[in-house]
């Protein structure tokens, strides 16, 4: 089919618009995502003017929570001033800010949004169920008994709504026959409605982000697919589908209407075609959000401040190389305390290697790794001799069991039949006594032995780790063991793309061990000592225990291994102990149970309350509580000298890091369009998402309970503060080969600042040059 000049630029407008759209990964394994993705291109004040226009949820802190932080100290009447300088407004009229109150803009009205106010009936509404309805079928994984055919979204929904006679109980008569006359191909019916609607190229992009933050997770989730296609190099047209799945029922809302209907479409639609501009409000708003921000970077710095600690060339007794997750900041810091001989070391717990892996009996390909990374290696459980055959038969028997059970047909008789038998597992899953996880059998690598040396050489460059190797060396992957929690999976290793790091961990400490490896890394300058020897471990943050896998532990090493049990040991009560008091009803005795705990709303906190990345030597933060808030990278920029080091750091472990934070940030402040809701109410769908009751719109983001404590926040949203140790013009060197990531530090969805090495926090970074951070404002203006 060939398409005219204006068509083509509606299906570039669809494109824009589906591309401001983020990404939500299904519950198998939950990546954070920054719901702002599609807008970073942009000044993170224009932004939040273009999401209020379409109902995309507020960006910055409500006023009367940042003047409570103000009354508190916790913003600071300096922090007030610098923004105020930065938004170019006086302290007397960002003072009387914090004292209104700004009722919420309503969004640019859709068809579904002008029928609801001409006849009362909430179309949104029934556009939101009957979509939710169809969409949960459509996108099983696996739950449903029944499952949807194998056909694209838009043919799909096609056959389902030419058979739905909802629409037309509820008043749009016709509905399901007009639906069974439209075009077959989802492209002819998306230039059919287009032209029904009047959409032109100058209103169609705002139109289309309108429609598609209407179809709220179920939107998302479709970006998903698009979003890892691309990565891939591929491409996915599900989302596309689904917007024009949304503009054909605007259609007929508005053919239902009439005249009257028409005219105030044709009012409305005129407003979608108007520029984007920052109102005196919105300014005044990120003026505030501004202040929170520099009291946290304050903060920081605050901690930060005085003299490093001497580093020393001895050789350490031990060393643990933990993930950056801000989680590990605490128990890094008890390891540290609890033997002074023992040196940790902060790196992305994938640990540099990207896999595709296959556990125990399963075929289940798992990427462990950065989802911003297309894993190409590939690994898998060892084999253990013919038990693989019988463990396979075992969980098929379950599933069978398993679905046996819960099938219509078959579960009353079950539970009057068999139900009694399960009091004994239903009494023991209540009181968390379920016994210890259990782990595959040692994973393995099928590559070349040069591929085998490179991989090697260029992980213990990325760590700075190429000399100064211990005896024993612990890597330390992590995990949350926890139950009855849908989203488990986001409180697993972000870096190993929402599974725990033992797999990642054990491969890394195997390839170290490799005498061949290492012959291979001495031939590239890198000689690791022949009495080293490299051993995997996984820190379980619910409990703070840490399990240092056996494998082949040499009986040469047996001291080492003790005394590293003791310090891991004096470590997680230390860290249990800081904990606890953090969360509601804990004691140190607790924590272990609570990841057990088949009614615990909160079994940890995750990464609420990250704010702070640092990339530097241990040295530089070693002995300073930084509150499990910091994500902490060793990195040595003596040893970096064209900066790719640098590079890498800021576009991978910066940007996850940063995906992390904002996703925190929306849930939030907008926990109504980036927020999963309440966890009580959580319904799985399709095994890949939840509802929020029994019905509507897919939840994205985080629960509620995972930000809130019931009576305060516990994430105080903050921009990401990262702060780097190395000459400014090297970090700008770095930053000028990835403009994708220079961009969140020019539209102000990052902070960078400087370490100095003799201590303390140097300069800002503002739109490519540096600044002193008291002075070093940047102008912005009302119109954008």
């Amino acid at each position: 089919m060939t398409w005219t000049g204006p068509t083509l630029e509606l299906f570039a407008a669809a494109e824009e618009a589906m591309r401001q759209i983020p990404p939500a990964f299904p519950l198998e394994a939950t990546v954070a995502v920054n719901p702002w993705l599609g807008q970073v291109a942009e000044d993170r004040t224009l932004a939040a003017a273009r999401m209020a226009r379409v109902g995309g949820g507020r960006m910055f802190l409500p006023r009367d929570t940042v003047a409570a932080m103000v009354a508190s100290g916790e913003v600071s009447q300096d922090d007030l001033a610098g923004a105020a300088r930065a938004y170019g407004l006086s302290m007397d009229a960002l003072s009387r800010a914090l004292d209104e109150t700004r009722a919420p803009e309503a969004p640019l009205p859709t068809v579904a949004d002008l029928a609801q106010r001409a006849d009362g009936i909430d179309w949104p509404g029934l556009v939101e169920d009957r979509i939710g309805h169809w969409a949960a079928a459509q996108f099983d994984k696996g739950q449903a008994f029944w499952p949807a055919p194998d056909a694209g979204a838009w043919a799909a929904w096609r056959a389902y709504a030419s058979r739905d006679l909802t629409p037309g109980l509820a008043g749009l008569s016709g509905f399901a026959s007009r639906v069974a006359a439209m075009p077959i191909d989802a492209r002819a019916a998306f230039a059919e409605a287009c032209g029904a609607l009047g959409l032109t190229p100058d209103v169609a992009p705002l139109y289309f982000h309108r429609l598609l933050v209407t179809l709220s997770g179920w939107g998302q989730y479709a970006r998903h697919l698009s979003w890892m296609a691309e990565r891939d190099g591929g491409r996915d047209t599900t989302l596309f589908d689904l917007l024009t799945v949304r503009l054909a029922w605007d259609v007929a809302l508005l053919e239902q209407g009439g005249t009257a209907r028409a005219e105030a479409w044709d009012s409305a639609r005129a407003d979608f075609g108007r520029p984007i501009t920052v109102d005196a409000d919105t300014l005044r708003d990120a003026a505030l959000q501004e202040a929170v921000d520099r009291g946290g970077e304050r903060r920081l710095a605050e901690t930060l401040a005085g003299d490093v600690a001497t580093s020393t060339d001895d050789r350490p007794a031990l060393q643990a190389a933990f993930c950056i997750d801000v989680r590990s900041e605490r128990m890094r810091r008890a390891l540290e305390a609890s033997d002074p001989g023992l040196r940790t070391i902060g790196f992305a717990g994938f640990f540099g290697l990207a896999i595709k892996h296959c556990g125990h009996a399963s075929d289940t390909v798992e990427a462990r790794a950065p989802i911003l990374v297309s894993p190409a290696v590939e690994s898998r459980a060892a084999d253990t001799g013919g038990s693989d055959t019988a463990e396979r038969i075992r969980l098929r028997t379950v599933r069978a069991w398993g679905r046996f059970k819960r099938a219509a047909v078959s579960a009353f008789a079950f539970v009057e039949a068999a139900g009694p038998l399960y009091v004994g597992k239903l009494l023991r899953d209540g009181l968390g006594l379920g016994g210890a996880g259990e782990h595959d059998p040692v994973p393995t690598l099928d590559l070349p032995l040069a591929d085998r040396v490179g991989a090697a050489e260029r992980i213990l460059r990325a760590m700075s780790l190429t000399d100064g190797f211990a005896r024993l060396v612990l890597v330390c992957g992590h995990g949350a063991r926890v139950t009855n929690a849908p989203h488990a999976s986001a409180l697993q290793c972000g870096a190993c793309g929402g599974y725990s790091g033992d797999v990642n961990a054990r491969l890394l400490a195997g390839l170290l061990n490799d005498g061949a490896v290492r012959a291979g890394l001495a031939d590239r300058g890198i000689a690791i000592p022949g009495d080293t020897h490299f051993a995997a471990g996984l820190h379980d943050t619910v409990s703070d225990e840490v399990r240092v896998f056996e494998g082949d532990l040499p009986a040469s090493h047996r001291a080492d291994i003790e005394r590293l049990r003791a310090a891991l040991g004096k470590a997680g009560a230390l860290a249990r102990t800081e904990r606890a008091g953090t969360l509601p009803h804990g004691s140190r005795d607790s924590l272990a149970r609570r990841g057990r705990d088949w009614s615990e709303l909160r079994p940890e906190w995750g990464l609420a309350g990250c704010n702070g990345f640092i990339a530097a030597p241990r040295a530089r933060t070693a002995g300073r509580d930084l509150g499990g808030r910091v994500f902490l990278h060793d990195y040595d920029w003596r040893q970096d000298t064209e900066a790719k080091t640098l590079e890498q750091i800021l576009s991978a472990p910066v940007v996850v890091a940063s995906w992390i934070a904002l996703q925190y940030h929306g849930s939030a402040v907008a926990p109504e369009t980036f927020g999963a809701g309440n966890k009580l109410l959580h319904n799985v769908v399709g095994g890949f998402g939840v509802l929020e009751g029994n019905g509507g719109a897919l939840r994205a983001g985080l629960p509620r309970q995972s930000l809130h404590d019931g009576e305060s926040l516990r994430h105080v949203p903050s921009r990401l503060v990262v702060a780097v140790e190395a000459p400014e013009e090297m970090i700008s060197k770095a930053l000028d080969r990835q403009s994708a990531v220079r961009d969140l530090f020019d539209n102000g969805w990052l902070t960078l600042v400087t370490l100095n090495p003799a201590g303390g926090v140097g300069r800002r970074y503002e739109d490519g040059a540096w600044f002193d951070r008291d002075c070093g404002d940047v102008t912005v203006s009302v119109a954008a």
